[in-house]
């Protein structure tokens, strides 16, 4: 089974901390959508041998797009490859894009799954973020995809924000429970140097939590959501019983996925390729970059894609798929963390405890093979 991205690189507003590809003139996205069908259609062997399973409009701001334009590229791709079997189609979107005439619209295409770029539930914390919607508007637009039974709701949260207290998270967490969405993803959030942030943090005028901080306020997601019956099945993923995120965990278990729009990424099982970042070039005609995993590569990022979910790691796998050299190798090096209970082994598996999956990056790092 194969996963299909579209990437939707379009936003109204820049957020603080986004370092993503995005661009702000909206006058393209009719272009870019009509170059996207045409690289479905160069790209149309890459998957000529999978089922489809999931489709995934991200970005960017996917829901600036209207239902009837997603609706036609999810028909272009039944016409070039088998998506007979495809059960769960995602559209990211912003709270205040989802009006009850455009939920109307979407509820008549096949998305049957929508990513809410939430944040928080704090008006003052999101305007600090520099997000176009207001704590109302989030609230109504979940309101509002239920009502039209649209019920499969994830929601973005962020924490670990210079100058926001736990009360602060806590309520957005509350209100997220109160809410009954179905999955939270909730990221710490990493400042980086070309951002709003990243300049502020660079003359001064903002500040990274600490260490102590940053454990705090984990925690206090993980207790919160797992006490609401949330299971915390991947390092900023909680999902209620039958909701994990099918099309994100398919690019942790290492699954072949095609990516069509500016930017996107593809993977095909040995190596990646991604076309160029500027609008205007994607548009003239498409270019790739690519790079080839080697085993090493293959290695270390099944032990990073797998301590980074509470399975862990298959040391019998490991050892089938890359030798028994490799499985004796990792078991040495994982002595010390099982130790100090920041690794646990049940049975012919080796994982993080959820609790502390924030220091997750230190453990993977040091089964990494150099």
């Amino acid at each position: 089974m194969a996963g299909l991205y579209f990437h939707i690189p379009f936003c109204k507003r820049i957020c603080a901390y986004c370092d993503f590809f995005r661009e702000a003139d909206l006058s393209r996205v009719d272009a870019a959508l009509e170059a996207m069908h045409l690289e479905m259609e160069e790209q149309r062997e890459f998957l000529a041998e999978d089922k489809i399973r999931t489709i995934y409009f991200g970005g960017g701001t996917p829901s600036l797009v209207r239902p009837a334009e997603l609706q036609s590229l999810i028909d272009g791709a039944a016409q070039l490859w088998d998506c007979s079997g495809v059960d769960e189609i995602t559209v990211e979107a912003n709270p205040d894009d989802l009006t009850a005439e455009y939920i109307g619209c979407l509820r008549r295409t096949a998305v049957n799954r929508v990513s809410l770029g939430v944040q928080s539930f704090d008006d003052e914390e999101l305007r600090f973020m520099n997000r176009r919607h207001s704590a109302a508007q989030a609230v109504a637009a979940v309101r509002r995809l239920q009502d039209a039974g649209l019920e499969n709701i994830t929601i973005d949260l962020i924490f670990g924000v210079d100058g926001f207290s736990e009360r602060v998270l806590e309520q957005s967490l509350r209100q997220a429970i109160d809410l009954n969405v179905k999955h939270v993803s909730a990221y710490h959030l990493t400042i980086e140097p070309q951002t709003a942030f990243g300049r502020r943090l660079a003359r001064g005028q903002m500040r990274e939590v600490d260490e102590q901080q940053s454990q705090t306020e984990y925690i206090l997601v993980h207790q919160m959501l797992v006490d609401a019956g949330f299971e915390h099945y991947e390092v900023s993923n909680y999902a209620r019983e039958g909701f994990r995120a099918q099309h994100n965990s398919s690019y942790w278990r290492g699954a072949k996925y095609l990516g069509i729009g500016p930017g996107a990424h593809s993977f095909d099982g040995e190596s990646r390729h991604w076309s160029a970042q500027s609008v205007a070039e994607y548009v003239a005609g498409r270019e790739y970059e690519s790079e080839r995993l080697d085993e090493r590569d293959h290695l270390n990022e099944y032990v990073m894609t797998a301590l980074r979910c509470v399975e862990g790691i298959d040391l019998d796998y490991l050892e089938q798929r890359f030798g028994a050299g490799q499985r004796e190798r990792v078991e040495r090096l994982a002595e010390g963390w099982l130790c100090s209970g920041d690794l646990r082994r049940e049975g012919g598996w080796l994982r993080i405890p959820v609790e502390r999956f924030m220091i997750s990056d230190a453990v993977i790092e040091s089964l990494f093979e150099a």
